[in-house]
């Protein structure tokens, strides 16, 4: 961790988060927003095709939010485990919650059905 800032408060180290997210966790990060995308596109009756593109888009922006922005400034011992410069427990909060709200608003807005499949009219 040679880029941390290091400082010595009564005697304590204390080592603070940077913002470093590199590839490894900006490709974890993008694994799991795929994943949540494919799962949220099966789930109920899809308003659009598109469906799992806006819920992989929220779920990565949210946990780019939440690890980066919300928890970064946090020190290294606060905050574990650190995939990367990724936040990883933090990440999967913040893609959750980003992830759900993506997904049930594109439910809504396209008149899809967020928990079951309804039969198709003739």
């Amino acid at each position: 961790m040679a880029e941390a800032d290091i400082c010595d408060v009564r005697g304590l180290e204390v080592v603070t988060v940077q913002f470093d997210l590199g590839f490894q966790g900006l490709g974890i990060l993008a694994g799991l927003a795929l994943a949540f995308g494919l799962a949220a596109q099966f789930v109920g009756r899809a308003g659009t095709r598109w469906d799992w593109l806006i819920g992989a888009a929220g779920w990565f922006i949210g946990g780019l939010v939440a690890s980066e922005v919300i928890w970064g400034t946090l020190t290294v011992a606060e905050i574990q485990p650190i995939i990367d410069g990724l936040a990883f427990d933090e990440a999967l909060l913040g893609g959750l919650i980003g992830g759900l709200v993506a997904w049930l608003a594109t439910r809504f807005v396209s008149h899809g059905s967020p928990f079951f499949h309804r039969p198709v009219s003739p």
